[in-house]
């Protein structure tokens, strides 16, 4: 015997979504002001580099050889891009949530060697206006931290994805050293094996902080796992 099928009911089960759900209200939150973040380093990076050139100034070479300039070009396109994400969907797909990550170690380290090693250092270089340093080395790394630690959404990340945070800088490294012996030039003082400390404070600087790299990023993984604030899948 057949049953007559209501046809405001779906006759198949519904298929499992592949992107998450609709964003809430705390996660539109989120969204813009990762949005307002992301212009923020923006505008700190276009002032400095106004600053440099109109003072004759600007190398580009060496300007962009900086990791804190490149990471923070990279926090641009992380924060803008979770904005989006939050905006629209109620969790982050994993993937950006791993590159997510290692813009959060790369903001962390920045700050803690930035405050400790170099903070203060004399320099031979043009000083130009101060607030696009404070932005890139204090308030962003603040607000990107708080971010990971407070925002709902965040996928949980297998500790597989540790390579992705060590692996650019350790590329980073590897260019700047090889750059350095060729042209003489560093971007900070630390990596000079001509220094006054010589090479063993270097390869001590280079282990140190890879292990704090690598510190940071296994705390990263390790919050994410922590489901309180994650919105669980369907």
């Amino acid at each position: 015997m057949t049953t007559m099928s209501n046809p405001n009911q779906d006759s198949a089960p519904r298929p499992r979504t592949t992107m998450p759900e609709q964003a809430g209200g705390l996660r539109r939150l989120v969204g813009v002001l990762r949005v307002a973040a992301g212009a923020l380093v923006l505008a700190a990076i276009t002032t400095q580099i106004v600053d440099l050139v109109v003072n004759d100034a600007f190398t580009p070479r060496e300007y962009f050889s900086y990791f804190t300039i490149q990471s923070s070009l990279i926090n641009i396109v992380v924060l803008v891009v979770g904005g989006v994400l939050a905006l629209r969907w109620r969790e982050d797909p994993e993937l950006y949530t791993a590159v997510r990550m290692s813009a959060v170690t790369y903001a962390v380290v920045t700050a803690v060697v930035y405050n400790l090693l170099l903070r203060g250092v004399p320099t031979d270089d043009f000083v130009g206006v101060q607030w696009p340093n404070e932005v890139t080395h204090v308030w962003i790394p603040v607000v990107i931290a708080l971010d990971w630690i407070l925002s709902p959404g965040r996928a949980a990340l297998g500790w597989g994805r540790l390579w992705l945070a060590i692996g650019y800088p350790l590329a980073w490294l590897g260019f700047t050293l090889v750059r350095g012996v060729l042209t003489g030039w560093y971007p900070y003082p630390f990596l000079d094996p001509d220094g006054p400390d010589g090479p063993t404070s270097v390869i001590a600087y280079i282990v140190g902080i890879t292990l704090f790299i690598l510190a940071v990023a296994c705390v990263s993984i390790g919050i994410s796992r922590i489901r309180v604030w994650n919105t669980p899948r369907d």
